[in-house]
């Protein structure tokens, strides 16, 4: 095995995804294994890596298998070595705006429902008694 390739252990390691995740992305399409040991271990590279990224930060944002499928196509015809002309491009490049807007919808949504559980957490501290012991 070259330096190039990483068995799934140390993939998920890098993710921080569990083997069972990432299989599932395997079968679900998402991310294919670039190589296969000659005992048959799925063996992955950096770019298999940075597509598990993609899917890892889509994945709390509520995007669906179908949109991690779309724009991880989207985004390999745009890095790709094909050609494309003008218009092809201008189109790929509206469907990533499109994510990038949906994705921020949904971030603003969170740092919304995370500023009212903090807030919530405050209001609790507050009910303690200030030299009681904190519990784990």
């Amino acid at each position: 095995m070259d330096d190039k390739h990483m068995q799934i252990g140390e993939v998920a390691a890098r993710t921080e995804l569990s083997l069972r995740t990432i299989r599932h992305y395997e079968e679900a399409g998402l991310v294919i294994p670039s190589a296969r040991s000659q005992g048959g271990f799925r063996l992955y590279t950096e770019n298999d890596v940075a597509r598990l990224m993609v899917i890892r930060r889509m994945k709390p944002l509520g995007f669906t298998l179908d949109q991690m499928r779309d724009l991880l196509d989207v985004t390999d015809r745009l890095d790709g070595h094909t050609a494309l002309d003008a218009g092809e491009r201008e189109a790929l490049l509206e469907r990533v705006r499109a994510y990038e807007r949906s994705a921020a919808e949904q971030v603003e949504k969170l740092r919304v429902q995370l500023s009212r559980a903090e807030d919530f957490a405050a209001t609790l501290r507050a009910r303690l008694p200030e030299d009681a012991p904190a519990r784990p």
